[in-house]
């Protein structure tokens, strides 16, 4: 008997309204893919986005894009503290210039 193989992969449908809808399917795109995809702004418009495992299928819709949007909050709160402390240290510079 042949053994069967296990296909695990990841299908983003996304709707452009008259264009009509796109499904996006690739088995080497990963989980983390999906997720910096979603980030970067490559997928919009998502009706809906489903992890194929075998036979099953699982709606991770909401799941991938709370992450994506976690993910960005985290990266603007750590990019904004970098701008924050940059500015402190360019004023103690200027500060210790002008005595």
């Amino acid at each position: 008997m042949a053994q069967r193989t296990n296909h695990s992969y990841f299908v983003v449908m996304q709707d452009f309204g008259r264009l009509g809808l796109e499904a996006t399917v690739n088995p080497e795109t990963t989980r983390r893919n999906v997720i910096d995809r979603i980030k970067s702004g490559e997928y919009q418009l998502i009706q809906f986005i489903h992890h194929i495992d075998g036979l099953s299928v699982e709606d991770v819709t909401a799941e991938l894009i709370d992450l994506a949007e976690a993910e960005l909050k985290d990266e603007y709160r750590a990019s904004r503290a970098d701008r924050i402390a940059n500015t402190q240290d360019h004023n103690r510079k200027l500060a210790r210039e002008a005595v």
